[in-house]
């Protein structure tokens, strides 16, 4: 089984064209070493450099990419191989989990014909024969704990933990001595996140797999590495032991990763995002707007449910919700547990059963013309992922006035577009107003989607898992805009989630669904220290935390 060397390793991205930078250097002399049959972490933020390394170790990078120094396989340099060589070394010695599983997968074929295709690359003596290659299919979805008959599947027929599972399955077919896990949990809910990364511990201590995971959470390498490395602006920052990385940091940058995600009954984290940007100045004491008993948003006995021909699948039963003036509640639970049905009745975006009451400011939720359009502009919702939510072809200002338009606003566009740009902390706005979203960071582009639901005003936000795919500091920057708005502005706000580090940030009141059900509800140092249910137990269990890693 061979070492996984990186020796002095540079990579350089060429750009050319209008909006050119030269010679982007996102890699620089980084020397690392994955001995046979251990695991290492890759921490950092985007930008660090850490997925362009990942990329190298089987030459998967674009072909401006530019490396100096060696990455080896045993004694083998990857620069030097033909293609037919690399080709024989991909999948067969060493392969790579990709972070997005949707994307990875070839949506027009199904999961099971993907497997194969690299079984029929890669023959061996154990699957030289079309049965032998289907019946090594089977054993694989065996060993990712997935029913065989889901390999008939395609992509989008199965739910993100499914698909993260067959990228896993895809990476163990042809019996690599390595493999590389980029951010393999990225966004999935606590348990499936769980579920993942037992799999791959069991998979390398029974298998003695090298393993090198990528991520930007400390908390999710010391489950599963034996040795961090830490990567900040293409450099590496520190390199140790898990244990000391994640405990006993010696760095700045380092010490700031490990803090980024809250311990649940920390006092210094409750209500306190920690992002490296300083939050903006916060009014007096007296003139912070507070949770108040006044009732914006409520729902009574809500049930919905969606039909497919003869079947009939309960989503929301029989929930019981309300929204203070001020206040901000976190919905948690798993996904398929009904948060973002739920959120999209409230809106009026997802019919209810009958027999349901929503209610905003003690009127029944309007179904129809003018008075549905004024009520979605006291009730705004901010998308998970600001990627998908944000034309690429408009820019900012279209992109923050297109509310504005909507609701046929009569004052300033001009105006207004600048100050939601600057409530969003977007400063200087004018900077902003002809970018496009490719232009801007996940975290810029996350501060456009919350500003165009600033711009008409609303007084109540619906935020879907608004950081779930976000950095360990811009993660918190966007919490702490989301405490900011209440402070300045008085915006209540149901946030769906399913990271209950997130509820303990910024959330004065936890809900837990469950199967479509609420099953517990109340302050969130109710709930989160003492929960009387035991799926919320469960969750809790779930959640990684560097300060559960003993000592190796």
């Amino acid at each position: 089984m061979p070492d996984l060397i990186f020796d002095d390793v540079s990579i350089t991205y060429r750009t050319s064209g209008r909006n050119s930078r030269g010679d982007v250097a996102a890699v620089k002399h980084v020397s690392l070493e994955l001995p046979a049959g251990g695991t290492l972490g890759v921490a950092g933020e985007s930008g660090s450099g850490k997925s362009t390394l990942a990329m190298s170790v089987l030459r998967l990078l674009p072909r401006n990419a530019t490396l100096k120094g060696s990455v080896r396989i045993g004694e083998t340099d990857v620069s030097d191989l033909s293609f037919g060589e690399l080709r024989a070394v991909r999948w067969a010695e060493a392969s790579i989990i990709f972070q997005g599983a949707m994307h990875s997968l070839n949506p027009v074929h199904t999961v099971g014909r993907q497997i194969l295709e690299a079984l029929e690359l890669h023959v061996t003596d154990r699957w030289r024969t079309e049965k032998a290659r289907k019946d090594r299919v089977k054993e694989l979805m065996k060993v990712v704990d997935l029913p065989a008959e889901k390999a008939d599947s395609y992509p989008h027929e199965l739910s993100g933990g499914q698909k993260q599972r067959i990228m896993i399955a895809m990476a163990l077919a042809c019996e690599p001595d390595i493999i590389v896990a980029d951010e393999p949990t990225t966004a999935l809910d606590v348990i499936v996140q769980k579920q993942i990364l037992d799999m791959i511990n069991d998979l390398v201590q029974e298998r003695g797999i090298s393993l090198m995971m990528i991520s930007h959470d400390l908390s999710v390498l010391a489950t599963a590495c034996q040795r961090i490395a830490v990567m900040k602006d293409g450099e590496l920052v520190e390199v140790g032991d898990a244990h000391q990385i994640c405990l006993d940091p010696h760095q700045p940058y380092t010490r700031q990763l490990a803090s980024a995600f809250p311990v649940i009954g920390d006092p210094a984290s409750r209500m306190n995002p920690i992002s490296r940007r300083e939050r903006s100045a916060r009014p007096p004491v007296d003139q912070r707007h507070q949770m108040t008993d006044e009732v914006l948003l409520e729902a009574h006995g809500l049930n919905v449910t969606y039909r497919s021909g003869r079947k009939a699948v309960h989503a929301v039963k029989d929930v019981d919700l309300t929204i203070r003036s001020g206040e901000i509640l976190a919905l948690v639970g798993q996904s398929g547990s009904g948060k973002s049905t739920l959120a999209r009745t409230v809106l009026g975006l997802q019919p209810a059963d009958n027999g349901s009451a929503i209610q905003f400011r003690g009127q029944d939720l309007p179904h129809r013309g003018k008075a549905l359009r004024d009520f979605r502009g006291q009730v705004q919702m901010v998308l998970q992922d600001p990627s998908a939510a944000l034309n690429p072809k408009l820019s900012v200002y279209e992109l923050v006035a297109e509310g504005l338009r909507i609701q046929h606003f009569d004052g300033n566009e001009e105006q207004r577009v600048a100050e939601s740009l600057t409530e969003a902390e977007l400063i200087p706005a004018g900077h902003y107003l002809g970018a496009i979203p490719q232009e801007l960071s996940g975290g810029q582009r996350q501060r456009v989607v919350i500003a165009g639901a600033l711009a008409i005003h609303p007084e109540v936000l619906v935020a879907d898992e608004p950081v779930a795919s976000l950095d360990a500091s811009v993660r918190g920057e966007i919490l702490a805009l989301l405490l900011s708005l209440r402070e300045r502005l008085g915006l209540s706000a149901l946030v769906i989630t399913h990271d209950l580090g997130l509820a303990w940030n910024i959330a004065d009141t936890v809900a837990v669904m469950y199967r479509g059900r609420i099953v517990e509800h109340g302050p969130t140092e109710q709930v989160l220290l003492h929960p009387q249910h035991e799926y919320t137990r469960t969750l809790l269990a779930a959640a990684p935390s560097i300060r559960d890693r003993e000592v190796a």
